[in-house]
């Protein structure tokens, strides 16, 4: 299928059928992470795979978080620092982020949520270009997709805008590209 339109809505229909939950932490991450680390993470929408328990192992190693906020479609997404606790707000797309005025931080480790991937580390997004334009502006940040094994395609058209991402973790699996 190499509409990407339609991929995602069946690929959003397999994760909603899949349901949410607490993606298990990898030991490859456990392994990278060092005290004052920017740690890019995100709150889940839907059936997103929770990485909580990733931000849980972050915190226990002196990591700093960061989540992202996206004010609409065309602008760039920021990693603005969060501490567990505080107040976080509903901004665009109903993301729960940071509030506009917190830190912006340079991610050192970003966790992408994903609606779709495959084993060359290409992914399928949401659609805007948010994570591929931070991509390229964080060349040096440890790129990670978050995902569900079921969310798996054989393989993805990348476009020329689209960077790949350097591992998957899945409930089951590290995959790397």
């Amino acid at each position: 299928m190499t509409d990407k339109r339609a991929l995602r809505t069946r690929m959003r229909a397999i994760r909603d059928a899949h349901g949410p939950g607490l993606l298990p932490v990898a030991r490859p991450f456990l392994d990278r992470l060092l005290p004052g680390q920017v740690i890019a993470a995100y709150r889940p929408l839907g059936a997103e795979a929770d990485p909580a328990l990733w931000v849980e192992a972050a915190l226990h190693a002196g990591a700093i978080l960061a989540l992202p906020h996206v004010v609409d479609r065309a602008s760039p997404i920021r990693f603005l620092r969060w501490d567990k606790g505080q107040d976080l707000h509903i901004g665009a797309f109903g993301l729960h982020q940071p509030a506009p005025d917190a830190p912006d931080c340079v991610p050192d480790i970003i966790l992408t949520p994903l609606v779709g991937f495959d084993r060359h580390g290409n992914r399928l997004g949401q659609g805007a270009g948010h994570y591929d334009r931070a991509f390229t502006a964080y060349p040096d940040a440890w790129r990670v997709g978050i995902a569900w094994g079921v969310q798996e395609v054989e393989a993805l058209a990348a476009d020329s805008w689209d960077v790949p991402l350097h591992a998957i973790a899945t409930e089951t699996e590290w995959i790397v590209p």
